[in-house]
C-alpha cells in the first residue's frame, strides 16, 4: 500500500461546515463527503488515507520524533543520545517527569484518533457507493481493512492510556463528540470483536499491488496479542483469554523466519516471509509522490552521520552477551551483530568492513560506544541521503512464536512452549535453551523478547504485562518511574481543553 492520500481531512471539514446553514449553496465541482464516494477508486483512495496514519507518519522529518520518543524512551533497553538531551519534552518522557501538556504524546494521541476518524468515514460511506461501480467483494474487503485499522489505532491508544474514547462512528456533528471514557474491559471488547470479525474476511495474502495491507494473519496476530495482554489485566478470566489467544495465534500460518535478520531493518529487503504487518515506504517520486522519511538520521549515532538521538543501553548489550560466544558461528547471538554496532572482531575485519563500508575502530576512533544498527542503511552513501524509504516491521512471525510460547507456558503446557523458543533461537545461531520448568521457560521468553525486538517498542508493554516495569527501570538507574502515575500516559491537556 504505497499510495498515500490526505483527502479525508478535506472531506471531514466539508462534512461539518455544510450543515451550518440550509441556505448555503454547494459548488457542483467542490469535493465533499457526499459527492466523493463514487466508485472503487475513491474508496481505495480513502482507505489509503487511513493507512497513511500508521505509526504517526506526520511528515518526513517528524515521523521518528513522535513514535520513538513516546514508545521507546521509557524502555530500559534504550538511552537518550547526546542530541536528544536538548529537547526537554523528550527528556521528560525518559525521566517520567512529563505532565499532560507533553507535546509528543499529545501528537501521538491526535494522530491515532485521526486514523480512527478516517477509518470510520470509510466504514460509514462505503455503503453509498453504487453497486455498478464496485463489486460486493471489493466493498467487503475495503470495509474489513478499515475495521482492522480502526481496531489497530484503538489498541495503540489503549496500550498507552488507561482509558480511551471508543470512536465507532464517523463524526459529522458536535453532539457526536460527547462520549465517556471507556473502561479497559469495554475497550478490549471493542478491539477484540473488530479483529475477530475481520480475521474471518481478510485474505491470507494480499496481491502484489496491495502489498503491506492488512491480512487475516495480521488480524489474528494482533488478536492473540490483545488476548494475551488482557489475560494479565483481568485475572479472573485469565485461562479463557489465554485459550482465545492461542486459538488466534495458531491461525497465523504461511510465515517463516528470515535468516538474514538485519536485512529486515536496513532497507535491503521489504515485506519478507517473516513480515505479518509492515509500515510501507517507497523511494518513488513519480507525479510528485513523497513516501520517504529521515528516520535513518534520527536512529544513527553521530559517528555514523546521524543525529545521535537514541542509543542501546548497557543493560541491552549485556543481555545480548550474557550467554557468551556460544553461537554456532563462534560469536555471540547473531541478533546482537544485526542490531548493534559495537567493538568486536566481527566489526573490525578489514576484509569484510560492515560498518557502512569500513571498520568499527575506524568509525569510532578506537572508542567503545555501542550504537544501533537497525534502521540504518547498509552503505555510507545511502546513509548520507537526505531521505530513505526503509519499511518498519510492526508484527513479525518471531513475535507470534514467542507469544505462543508464553501462552502455552502460562496454561501449564510448558513442554509444548519450548520448541517455539528454540525455533527463534535457531535463527540466531543459538543452541537450544536449557531448563524445563515453567519459571525457566518464562525467564527464557523474557530474555528472547528483550533481544529480539529492540526499537520495535514491545518492551514496555511486556514489562507492564509481567508486573516488572519498576524493578527493571530501577535496575538501570531510572528510579523516577512510579507505576501509579507512569504505567499509562495522562489524557493530553489539549484533549481536556477541547472537551
Amino acid at each position: 500500500m504505497n499510495k498515500i492520500f490526505f483527502i479525508l481531512s478535506v472531506i471531514g471539514l466539508f462534512t461539518v461546515t455544510s450543515c451550518s446553514d440550509y441556505l448555503d449553496q454547494q459548488s457542483p465541482d467542490e469535493l465533499t463527503s457526499n459527492n466523493f464516494w463514487r466508485n472503487k477508486a475513491d474508496a481505495e483512495s480513502a482507505l489509503a488515507a487511513t493507512y497513511s496514519q500508521l505509526e504517526g507518519a506526520v511528515d518526513e522529518w517528524a515521523f521518528a520524533e513522535v513514535k520513538w520518543p513516546v514508545e521507546a524512551y521509557r524502555e530500559d533497553v534504550n538511552e537518550l543520545g547526546s542530541d536528544a538531551l536538548n529537547y526537554q519534552n523528550w527528556v521528560e518522557l525518559s525521566t517520567f517527569t512529563y505532565t499532560n501538556g507533553n507535546s509528543q504524546f499529545s501528537t501521538y494521541w491526535k494522530l491515532n484518533y485521526r486514523g480512527i476518524s478516517n477509518a470510520n468515514q470509510v466504514i460509514d460511506k462505503l455503503p453509498q457507493i453504487p453497486a455498478t461501480t464496485i463489486t460486493e467483494a471489493d466493498r467487503t474487503q475495503i470495509g474489513a481493512e478499515a475495521r482492522f485499522l480502526r481496531a489497530y489505532y484503538h489498541m495503540k491508544l489503549l496500550l498507552n492510556w488507561e482509558k480511551i474514547y471508543i470512536r465507532n462512528k464517523y463524526i459529522t456533528k458536535e453532539s457526536d463528540l460527547s462520549v465517556s471514557l471507556s473502561t479497559r474491559a469495554e475497550a478490549w471488547d471493542f478491539i477484540i470483536n473488530e479483529l475477530k470479525a475481520v480475521a474471518a474476511v481478510l485474505p491470507a495474502k494480499q496481491p502484489q499491488d496491495k502489498t503491506g495491507r492488512a491480512t487475516s494473519g495480521a488480524a489474528n496476530s494482533y488478536l492473540g496479542f490483545a488476548y494475551l495482554t488482557r489475560s494479565y489485566e483481568e485475572t479472573a478470566q485469565k485461562q479463557n483469554f489465554l485459550n482465545e489467544a492461542l486459538t488466534a495465534l495458531n491461525k497465523v500460518q504461511g510465515y517463516e523466519l528470515v535468516k538474514d535478520y538485519v536485512s529486515m531493518f536496513d532497507g535491503t529487503t521489504k515485506n519478507t516471509k517473516e513480515s505479518i504487518f509492515e509500515r510501507q515506504f517507497s523511494e518513488t517520486t513519480a507525479n510528485g509522490a513523497f513516501y520517504r522519511n529521515a528516520l535513518h538520521y534520527w536512529m544513527a549515532a553521530a559517528e555514523l552521520g546521524g543525529w545521535d538521538e537514541i542509543l542501546p543501553s548497557a543493560m541491552l548489550v549485556n543481555e545480548f552477551k550474557k550467554e557468551g560466544k556460544i553461537a554456532t558461528t563462534g560469536n555471540y547471538d547473531t541478533r546482537l551483530y544485526s542490531t548493534i554496532f559495537f567493538k568486536d572482531p566481527y566489526f573490525n575485519d578489514v576484509n569484510n568492513p560492515l560498518v557502512l563500508g569500513t571498520t568499527y575502530d575506524e568509525k569510532f576512533g578506537g572508542a567503545d560506544k555501542p550504537v544501533y544498527r537497525r534502521y540504518i542503511p547498509n552503505t555510507q552513501e545511502k546513509m548520507n541521503q537526505e531521505f530513505t524509504a526503509i519499511n518498519i516491521p510492526l508484527m513479525r512471525y518471531a513475535n507470534v512464536l514467542l507469544m505462543q510460547a508464553e501462552v502455552l507456558n502460562q496454561l501449564g503446557r510448558t513442554p509444548e512452549a519450548i520448541p517455539y523458543i528454540n525455533k527463534v533461537r535457531e535463527r540466531a545461531d543459538m543452541p537450544v535453551m536449557t531448563g524445563t520448568t515453567a519459571n525457566a521457560v518464562q525467564a527464557q521468553i523474557e530474555h528472547e523478547r528483550i533481544i529480539e525486538f529492540p526499537l520495535e517498542n514491545y518492551r514496555f508493554y511486556d514489562l507492564r504485562r509481567w508486573g516488572k516495569t519498576k524493578t527493571a527501570l530501577d535496575a538501570v538507574g531510572r528510579t523516577g518511574f512510579d507505576p501509579a502515575k507512569n504505567n499509562f500516559y495522562p489524557i493530553p491537556l489539549t484533549e481536556l481543553q477541547a472537551n
